[in-house]
């Protein structure tokens, strides 16, 4: 039986009557949506030290330190830093055993009078579960899809009470704290693509698995986090940057995974107008294929995470299934060049009509939507192993009615075979080395990376067991000895004892 979870009114209502809580708003941008709750349902004297805005870009540096960006993490994080410790500074002396003080701030861009401005904020609140506590601290970005500035200003104040309330009251269960942060809302209006947990109370909390739980609930379609664990936002790590892609199951990482990815780049980066410095290369894995075998497994999810993580690549889980969705969600936020590459197995289903049946344009229309942003598809071959045979670009067999599309997709260079691949690779496929790994043949070290062979042994993944060690036949040492002699006798015999075994 699920709970009904109360309303907006009754969260904030809830919060003012704690007699615990107590600290400060500040909002730059989008009016003071969050904090009007609490000063409309009343009790608010109990709850708000504090409440500003600064909406001068001189006087938030003024009050916060110069900004690049007055729209960014960086600006929240110092406006949460200095709020928090104001409230300590001025009231831990006189009420902090009874009060867990918190700071929650936001900084947003709603929609603009000409409509020309990306709709987007960051939000967070640093704050005591219990007085005398260590801080904890959450932060999210939301993109409100809203068309008109009014909505947008009431679906923000919305989220910021939700995530007010899951501080305070479902701070120990953090999937139920990010289920409830669109309650009284929908995806339709507010979009989180990225949430961090950090601090005491959530010490125990994974945020790449928080990552994954946002696009699993709905809230957003992908996350992305770096090789060390960082949660990252999509908009600051793509931002006019030339990305490239290689989508896979990564179960495990292999050898040709890696050259891959590396023979891609080498191509990609003889593009015109990119910068080898400044491309951001992702491993992409898709809920449907971590969903493969029914729920998602969360121990294997974060194993593929760890091997990529080894490899160092940055980790994109996305619900985009269609490559073409998947290339608009990247064009959202580069308009620099975008690459993806697969196999030549892949191509193959990219050319299979059944995919696209739920567009009226069929898979003209898919593909009008993959490449009219200048995209360009890399493709590694395939190893036929009993002839010897390699599937490229070239040679690749699809249907007749839609030869003639992809020959023109060919030759105008939308599609481009990897020439630069190692041979050696070829023979590599995921499902038989994770076939190796599981029955225990020794082989599937020879077609994976060193460090992702040295995580499956370590950590014991898909279904790894380190070989058992054999044990050394050995005379009953105990039996030789009679309680009744002497240690000299005693000590002397132990020692013939083991100087006759079999150990060696």
């Amino acid at each position: 039986m699920t709970t009904e979870r109360p309303n907006t009114e009754r969260k904030a209502l809830a919060v003012n009557l704690d007699a615990r809580r107590y600290g400060s708003f500040a909002e730059i941008g989008a009016g003071q949506e969050v904090v009007r709750w609490f000063f409309r349902v009343g009790a608010a004297a109990g709850t708000i030290a504090k409440s500003m805005s600064a909406y001068d870009m001189s006087v938030s540096d003024a009050i916060y330190g110069h900004c690049e960006r007055y729209v960014c993490r960086q600006r929240l994080q110092d406006m949460l830093d200095r709020e928090h410790a104001l409230n300590l500074e001025r009231l831990k002396e006189s009420r902090g055993d009874t009060t867990a003080f918190f700071a929650f701030a936001d900084t947003v861009s709603a929609r603009n009078f000409h409509g020309t401005n990306e709709c987007h904020g960051w939000m967070g609140i640093r704050f005591q579960a219990h007085p005398r506590d260590q801080d904890s601290q959450i932060i999210i970005h939301v993109r409100m899809l809203d068309t008109e500035n009014a909505l947008q200003q009431e679906a923000l104040g919305i989220v910021g009470v939700n995530l007010l309330y899951g501080a305070f009251f479902l701070n120990h269960e953090p999937d139920q704290l990010i289920e409830s942060l669109l309650d009284n809302l929908s995806t339709r209006r507010i979009e989180i693509d990225m949430i961090e947990f950090s601090g005491i109370a959530f010490r125990h909390v994974d945020n790449r698995v928080m990552s994954l739980r946002l696009v699993q609930l709905g809230l957003s379609s992908a996350a992305m986090f770096s090789a060390d664990g960082e949660v990252l936002q999509p908009s600051e790590v793509l931002y006019k940057k030339p990305i490239l892609v290689e989508r896979g199951s990564f179960r495990p990482v292999t050898n040709v995974n890696v050259d891959m990815l590396d023979a891609a780049k080498a191509k990609f980066v003889e593009e015109e107008g990119v910068d080898a410095d400044q491309v951001v290369s992702l491993a992409e894995i898709t809920m449907r294929n971590l969903k493969a075998n029914g729920d998602i497994d969360l121990r294997d999810f974060l194993a593929r995470v760890d091997m990529l993580a080894a490899c160092g690549m940055t980790v994109l889980i996305s619900d985009y299934f269609e490559y073409y969705r998947l290339a608009a969600y990247l064009a959202r936020y580069s308009k620099k060049k975008i690459g993806i590459t697969m196999g030549a197995a892949s191509l193959v289903e990219l050319f299979d009509e059944k995919y696209y049946t739920s567009l009226d344009g069929g898979i003209l229309e898919s593909f009008g939507r993959l490449f009219k942003n200048d995209l360009k598809l890399y493709i590694y071959p395939l190893l036929n192993r009993e002839s010897g045979d390699l599937t490229t670009v070239d040679n690749l067999k699809v249907a007749e009615e839609i030869r003639t599309l992809y020959r023109y997709l060919v030759d105008k260079g939308c599609i481009e075979q990897l020439d630069t691949h190692d041979p050696s690779h070829l023979s590599t496929f995921s499902r038989e080395v994770l076939r190796q790994i599981e029955k225990g043949d020794p082989n599937w070290v020879d077609h994976v990376p060193t460090e992702v062979a040295e995580l499956i042994q370590n950590r014991g993944f898909f279904g790894y067991r380190k070989p058992a060690v054999a044990k050394i036949a050995a005379k009953p040492v105990a039996k030789l000895v009679a309680k009744s002699t002497p240690p000299l006798e005693m000590a002397q015999e132990l020692l013939e004892s083991i100087e006759s075994s079999s150990i060696g």
